[in-house]
């Protein structure tokens, strides 16, 4: 087997075991509201969020894997840029595992862009980038909290409205089986979305192996590129089946206190927002987008129903994300011209 080929399949290997870990680390998006509200114990929520995140390749156009295999301008037939891909997997897995091991819910979304774009510049300079692309998702990293925040407003204020006459305990039994939906509804936008961003990955992977040609485009209904599709799902699947415990308390727990209307008002919200943007094919944060809704809901009861300290420490961790991974990118870039010319 040819070295080429080699590297290709062990980068494709790397591609889902970052998808397995970007589902472990954001498995908290899916199931922190439903577990902090005891709606679902956390073996079985997580196996409810596992199931919609496989099965919104059904639903969703890959738009966004589209927009990811853009975000680098890869030459095609050109073996360099396997490397740049490989390294930008690396940084990313390597900043998703530190903020895991830290309880951050930090967004993999971002740290592959980080990561892949700083690979990108290691090898070739701030030309190699598709800035339009990559100013689009800049754009939605205060964007989609900000959405997910109103929607999330939005929807207690009706629903404060709507059954105003309820009693709390006829509210809370509605919502207990409300939430089942809204969360089923949020981790299918959340597997719709990223799940798409290693599929991008992937194809840009192949694209530089001369295995795909630059306008490809993923499709169920093509042999040549279903298995990207199962594989990019299957393991985003198992990721979120796995969970993230530390995470889970973060998100959960810490930013404010939830009720099943709550729940159901943040996830509802979450989800408008990743609807919307998977449509339209910008990869966006599952991670701000559902702490955003959070915070919203929270923010109905008054500003001290927020735990503001918490809330600024993980936004902290979102600064750094496209930074830190780009670093760590750029750097296994460098070593691996230890073992290919540049």
């Amino acid at each position: 087997m040819e070295t080429v080929t080699i590297l290709v399949v062990l980068t494709v290997a790397v591609a889902f075991i970052f998808d397995v870990i970007n589902g472990f680390h954001d498995a908290a998006n899916s199931i922190a509201t439903i577990v902090s509200t005891r709606v679902l114990r956390p073996r079985y929520a997580v196996f409810w969020a596992a199931f919609f995140n496989f099965v919104a390749m059904f639903v969703f156009a890959p738009r966004v894997a589209d927009t990811m295999s853009k975000i680098v301008d890869v030459q095609a037939d050109d073996t360099a840029y396997v490397w740049v891909v490989l390294a930008g997997l690396i940084g990313a897995i390597v900043w998703d595992l530190l903020t895991w091991w830290w309880g951050l819910p930090t967004s993999s979304s971002h740290a592959i862009i980080g990561g892949f774009a700083g690979a990108g510049v290691a090898h070739a300079g701030f030309d190699i980038l598709n800035w339009d692309k990559i100013l689009v998702t800049i754009g939605f990293i205060p964007l989609a909290p900000m959405l997910g925040l109103v929607a999330a407003v939005i929807l207690m204020i009706v629903v404060a409205w709507v059954f105003r006459r309820w009693t709390p305990g006829g509210v809370d039994h509605l919502f207990r089986r409300g939430q089942l939906v809204s969360a089923a509804l949020y981790s299918l936008g959340h597997g719709g979305n990223d799940a798409q961003k290693t599929m991008g990955i992937i194809v840009a992977l192949l694209v530089a192996a001369g295995s795909l040609s630059p306008d490809t485009e993923l499709s169920l209904g093509d042999p040549q590129t279903l298995w990207i599709i199962l594989g990019a799902h299957t393991a985003m699947g198992i990721g979120t089946a796995l969970g993230g415990w530390r995470i889970v308390r973060t998100m959960g727990m810490r930013i404010t206190k939830l009720k099943p209307v709550g729940g159901f008002c943040a996830e509802t919200g979450g989800a408008f927002t990743l609807f919307l943007a998977t449509h339209l094919g910008i990869p966006v944060s599952t991670t701000h987008t559902i702490t955003g809704a959070i915070v919203g809901v929270g923010s109905t009861r008054g500003a001290s129903a927020v735990k503001w300290g918490v809330a600024r420490r993980i936004v902290w961790a979102w600064v750094l994300t496209i930074p830190a991974a780009a670093i760590v990118a750029a750097l296994t870039y460098y070593l691996t011209t230890l073992f290919h010319p540049v």
